[in-house]
């Protein structure tokens, strides 16, 4: 129309992206992405630490005297799930805790709801129990006592001083599981080095002393029942303190990586750490016996388990160092994110200790994995 004033230009409306704020620029709290879920549920259950659980059940089937088979199997099964359940159950308790010194994580920052995390734990509880019940009853016992050790670490014993013990238990547990698991009836015991099978009458199978002049162990199935599913616990018991030990240096660094300010924590695992290795250095146990004995076994041992000792006292013991000399929140973390890595090299180490150099280098093959994932997502 002549003269009229020109209508202005009405924009077309911008196609939803599913976002909210500003321009789009803030994820909508309703509707998370995928991407953000998923992301979400990594940093919850901390996956990159999940390659610190196989080595366990590695390390009690050396320590039992046992080749890794279904039992052991079962028994990783198992523990990577009650390992997750502790870890969605730990940030469902310390949800207000977190909401004043760790707002970024995922519960706090609305990511994952509490909810949503019991439940998990619940679930995570069930299946662990679940699988240790197919390796065995002696298993599903070892599995429930370490169920109930998580449960009551997270939801009481975290913030008492019973805590860094009960995290300790815990992981001593872990191990003996692996050994029950692997010792469930219908596995065979792995000969010693240098070992000669003989038939004896009755068909049973027996060892002859090898060259390195260890005695025989008859395995004919006579005295089964509770000495026989007892003796997997009393041959694996030393590992399951040496890394039971460790667990709880770290623990009680841990206790400090939120405020920091603890030089005591980190100086006094470090010294537990540097006893540990040599400890570690100095002796083995007779493969599913008891007693100590010199290393004297074959060339892979001797030359793997000072490889393993070293890469667990380098892992742990530098970054407890340097907390050690300047206990900040940063640097307490990389020490705990630090001792958590180095159980790997330690279950190497001892399984190597007992005579499955095998065992170990499986376990090692964990640590470039649990590297590469602890850049994207941290273990602390």
């Amino acid at each position: 129309m002549p003269g009229a004033r020109p209508l202005a230009a009405v924009p077309a409306p911008r196609p939803s992206d599913g976002l909210s704020g500003a321009d789009g620029t803030a994820p909508a709290p309703d509707r998370p992405r995928t991407g953000g879920r998923l992301r979400a549920w990594a940093e919850l259950l901390r996956v990159s630490a999940l390659f610190s659980v196989p080595g366990d059940a590695l390390a009690g089937a050396a320590a039992a005297g046992r080749r890794p088979g279904r039992g052991t199997a079962l028994a990783v099964g198992a523990s990577l799930c009650l390992y997750e359940a502790g870890m969605a159950l730990n940030d469902w308790a310390d949800r207000e805790e977190d909401a004043l010194d760790r707002p970024h994580r995922p519960i706090p920052s609305g990511r994952v709801a509490p909810g949503a995390a019991l439940a998990a734990a619940g679930a995570l509880t069930a299946a662990g129990l679940a699988l240790a019940s197919r390796a065995g009853r002696p298993a599903l016992a070892v599995a429930s006592g370490l169920a109930a050790t998580v449960w009551a670490y997270d939801l009481h014993l975290k913030h008492t001083k019973l805590g860094p013990a009960a995290m300790a238990s815990a992981r001593a547990l872990d191990l003996l599981l692996g050994a029950t698991a692997t010792a469930a009836p219908g596995t065979t015991a792995a000969p010693p080095p240098g070992a000669l099978a003989v038939r004896g009458r009755g068909g049973e199978t027996r060892e002859a002393a090898g060259s390195g002049g260890r005695t025989a162990e008859a395995h004919t199935g006579r005295g089964a029942g509770s000495a026989g599913s007892t003796r997997p616990l009393r041959s694996a018991l030393p590992s399951a303190l040496v890394l039971g030990a460790h667990t709880y240096a770290v623990t009680a660094v841990s206790r400090h990586e939120a405020q920091g300010g603890s030089s005591s924590a980190p100086s006094a695992a470090l010294a537990g750490v540097a006893a540990l290795g040599a400890a570690v250095l100095r002796a083995r146990p007779a493969r599913g016996g008891g007693g100590d004995v010199p290393v004297t076994g074959g060339g892979a041992e001797r030359l793997l388990l000072p490889a393993f000792t070293g890469a667990y006292l380098r892992t742990s013991a530098i970054p407890l160092l340097h907390a050690a000399l300047n206990p900040s929140p940063p640097l307490t973390q990389r020490a705990v994110g630090g001792g958590i890595r180095a159980m790997i090299p330690l279950q190497a180490a001892l399984a190597v200790r007992a005579g499955a150099p095998v065992n170990g280098l499986a376990a090692m093959g964990l640590v470039p994995l649990a590297r590469a994932l602890a850049r994207k997502v941290s273990p602390t």
